[in-house]
């Protein structure tokens, strides 16, 4: 990836996960959080648990890798691929 700024996000339930930043901006949310809100090095994400920040975040890998790759995958390839797991 592009990026290799890192950004911590942290759950609801206090799970910290650091990712790179082309990857945390894929969620408008998180993008306008890194321009307004950082407290003590990391964004606070309050209503979203450290199970579903993750896949959250797998979903905007897969975006990202997909934006730098010629092979992109379908809608249908990256919905199904969030079903796994």
């Amino acid at each position: 990836m592009a990026s290799t700024r890192k950004i911590t996000l942290k759950s609801l339930d206090g799970e910290m996960i650091e990712v790179d930043e082309a990857v945390a901006i894929q969620s408008q949310i998180v993008k306008h959080l890194t321009e307004d809100i950082c407290v003590d090095g990391y964004i606070p994400l309050p209503n979203l648990s450290g199970k579903i920040l993750r896949k959250v975040i797998e979903y905007c890998k897969k975006h990202v890798e997909a934006t730098n790759s010629n092979d992109k995958p379908s809608e249908e390839d990256l919905k199904a691929g969030m079903l796994i797991s």
